[in-house]
């Protein structure tokens, strides 16, 4: 399929951008989704990709969801992606990141990058070494550090209102929680859920993960292409998308769905399908929007303790979603999408209003390029 086709299935793009340098290896897809309510702010991916179109694909539907997760949030924050075409325990160096640095600085504000799947704090200072649009720096450079904390954080406060909603509880003492990929956010999540006394089931595809995991905190493993199966309370999906889709809905065995990872829903449809299941599905983006909220306080002039209160935001937004779905009669996903595009469309009008024309001030980003 070509690249225009693909544009135009996966959402309207302001910009995308190909990065490539043959010296220092660097295959990389930038995609501005939208800036009507400020910068687009959305992470780097570093992962095998089988081909570029599957990496198209990818940081297209990613950067999308940006978009919604920073309104949804209420976040004066547009959407994009980015993603490295490589595997990101054989092809990182400093080069190919300064490179990539070079590329998100062309862009002059933008697009501002963050951590995320296979990448690191480390390779966000070598994105800095070239450009200023970033966050997620090392805490010694005036940055908030790892973002997973506050992203599983945030996702914790979603399967708390998930649970209230469906369940009826305030606790989550004696609730089962399958947790689905031990990475950086899901490892949170799962120190989270025990000090709440959850009952916790985990998998990974890294038999190394689960064992320090299952050792550390005496929890049952099982294997990665059974848990998503398996019956429990809460599904938590952390680690890639598309975990929800044709071969796996029908067998489900969970109330609820809530969890750390982008695109959960293979298709928009299989939201309704979760709806006529039964099964309470907390949209993805709305979940998971702690570490968004991490790095935009940080754009503000970090604090630790203000990025952690806004993350118990996420328990409202969600409450205000799942209010609107059972008001509405329809599915959460479409909830979530309305709640977002609302405000997209009222602060965008506000705007536009003003200034006669859709205005994209970025003045957040006074204070993170005079710290360069």
């Amino acid at each position: 399929m070509l690249p225009f086709e693909l544009f135009e299935i996966h959402g309207e793009h302001e910009e995308v951008v190909y990065c490539y340098n043959k010296e220092v290896g660097l295959k990389a897809i930038i995609a501005i989704h939208n800036t009507i309510l400020g910068p687009a702010l959305g992470g780097t991916r570093m992962w095998p990709y089988a081909n570029e179109e599957e990496a198209l694909v990818d940081v297209l539907r990613l950067s999308k969801g940006m978009t919604y997760k920073a309104s949804a949030a209420g976040l004066n924050l547009g959407g994009g992606k980015a993603v490295i075409i490589g595997d990101p325990k054989k092809h990182k160096s400093e080069a190919l990141f300064r490179a990539f640095g070079a590329y998100i600085n062309s862009l002059q504000g933008r697009y501002i990058t963050a951590e995320d799947v296979g990448t690191t704090v480390n390779d966000m200072e070598y994105l800095f070494m070239e450009t200023p649009f970033v966050t997620g720096i090392p805490v010694s450079l005036g940055g908030s550090g790892d973002p997973s904390p506050y992203t599983a954080h945030g996702t914790l406060m979603g399967i708390k209102a998930a649970v209230k909603f469906k369940l009826g509880t305030d606790s989550l003492s004696g609730v089962r929680i399958a947790v689905q990929g031990l990475g950086s956010v899901g490892s949170n999540l799962l120190d989270y859920l025990i000090k709440e006394k959850a009952i916790v089931t985990i998998a990974d595809i890294d038999p190394e993960k689960v064992k320090r995991m299952s050792e550390k905190y005496n929890v049952t493993a099982v294997d990665a292409d059974q848990i998503v199966t398996s019956e429990c309370d809460v599904l938590a999906p952390c680690a890639l998308g598309a975990v929800i889709n044709d071969k796996t809905i029908n067998k489900l065995r969970c109330k609820i769905i809530a969890g750390g990872a982008n695109n959960q829903l293979a298709e928009q449809r299989h939201g309704d399908a979760l709806m006529e299941l039964g099964i309470l599905y907390a949209p993805d983006y709305v979940t998971n929007a702690g570490g968004l909220m991490n790095v935009f306080v940080e754009l503000e002039g970090y604090s630790q303790d203000r990025a952690f209160e806004k993350t118990k935001q996420v328990y409202d937004n969600l409450m205000s979603v799942f209010r609107i779905a059972s008001t509405e009669n329809i599915s959460t996903n479409k909830a979530a999408d309305r709640l977002a595009e609302k405000r997209i469309k009222l602060i965008g009008g506000i705007r536009q209003h003003q200034h006669g024309r859709t205005s994209r001030p970025f003045s957040t980003l006074k204070e993170m390029t005079n710290r360069k």
